[in-house]
């Protein structure tokens, strides 16, 4: 039976976006899940959202100061190099008054200072790595970190003589459950879910009203379409008259009825995302954001193309004709969804939050 410490404390770091946020609190639940009494930290930047969605989950919260190096000028790096070395002076100070028993780094920018302040404090620090290519975050801290999560087997290479493990890229459990609660999906025509994300993506959202007239067969898809806030009046009216039916929203805040009611995903391609599709096992083509950092969002799909789960347009290509083309070549043939269905559902891991809690409580026990 592993010893968990008394008042364990946990500092989890990392944010700037939910692609890291999100894994971070599915760990954090299944280590408050296991060890009640613990008091688990947020550290991440000071964007309100963090600070919303981590108290929404019921844990504390604080930011830093602090801004990334990717895609930058010369001029810009400089500041951001500022920047970082007053949030390493701040980091240090802050994880010295909380005293964490363990710092587990979930990537983004933010990250970097915390890990490093728990690897300088000699506390037992840990990295959970979501995408394929790991960031540049976790590529830092992967130096003085005692052990790394990663969420796909191509990442171990990445970290040559580390200590490193596959567990999966953390999903949360209530998405899940919600996905699975659904039942029996109903006799409805095809059904499309266009997830572009909370903030919906301009690309998709303009190929997917194209693609409306180009359909065969238009009264035989139904689309269930997140337009984000922007374009969701446009998307509404291209939506009203396709005779297949849509449902249209800025937001949907029960993905899991959205995922269990799809029979293809139209999306972009980050790893919680990655995660989700996998953990459910969904058919999925995949329109990789061209801006990632370090293109990381088309490694990730063309992991899941190579699998044989997902198909893969660049943004580049994307075009009405294109994605209506797509759309009825996989609808045409049942068999093909199932097996790309199968094959994403081998590649998740819909565990992996439990997995991992269990782990780093097992490790931090042994010290």
């Amino acid at each position: 039976m592993t010893r968990v410490p008394e008042n364990l404390r946990v500092l989890v770091a990392g944010g700037g976006t939910g692609g890291h946020l999100f894994p971070g609190i599915a760990v954090a639940e299944a280590i408050r899940d296991r060890a009640p009494e613990s008091r688990i930290l947020f550290a991440g930047t000071r964007k309100p959202f963090e600070a919303r969605v981590t108290a929404a989950a019921g844990f504390e919260h604080t930011g830093l100061d602090v801004e990334g190096f990717s895609n930058r000028s010369l001029g810009n790096k400089a500041k951001a190099g500022a920047k970082f070395s007053v949030a390493m002076a701040r980091a240090l100070a802050a994880t010295t008054r909380f005293r964490p028993h363990l710092v587990l780094g979930v990537g983004g920018y933010s990250s970097a200072p915390w890990v490093l302040a728990g690897g300088l404090l000699n506390i037992s620090t840990a990295i959970q790595e979501q995408n394929v290519h790991p960031g540049a975050a976790s590529r830092l801290g992967a130096r003085v970190a005692g052990r790394i999560y990663v969420s796909w087997p191509q990442s171990v290479r990445y970290f040559p003589g580390r200590e490193t493990r596959l567990t999966g890229n953390p999903v949360r459990p209530s998405l899940l459950e919600q996905a699975r609660g659904q039942g029996e999906k109903p006799g409805v025509p095809f059904t499309v879910a266009v997830l572009g994300g909370s903030q919906g993506a301009a690309g998709i959202n303009r190929a997917v009203g194209e693609c409306l007239a180009e359909l065969a067969g238009p009264a035989e898809v139904r689309f269930i379409h997140q337009t984000g806030e922007a374009d969701h009046a446009a998307a509404a009216t291209a939506m009203k008259d396709h005779p297949g039916g849509a449902e249209v929203a800025p937001f949907f805040q029960d993905m899991g009825r959205v995922y269990a009611q799809a029979d293809l995903l139209v999306c972009r391609s980050g790893a919680t995302t990655m995660a989700e599709i996998t953990a459910l096992g969904k058919a999925a083509i995949l329109v990789p954001f061209p801006q990632a950092a370090e293109n990381h969002q088309e490694k990730n799909a063309r992991f899941l193309e190579e699998a044989g789960a997902a198909r893969v347009i660049l943004e580049r290509d994307l075009a009405g004709p294109v994605l209506a083309g797509m759309i009825e070549e996989l609808k045409g043939d049942p068999g093909k969804i199932v097996e790309m269905e199968e094959k994403s559902r081998a590649l998740g891991r819909p565990g992996a939050a439990a997995e991992l809690a269990a782990d780093l409580l097992e490790w931090i026990g042994e010290g």
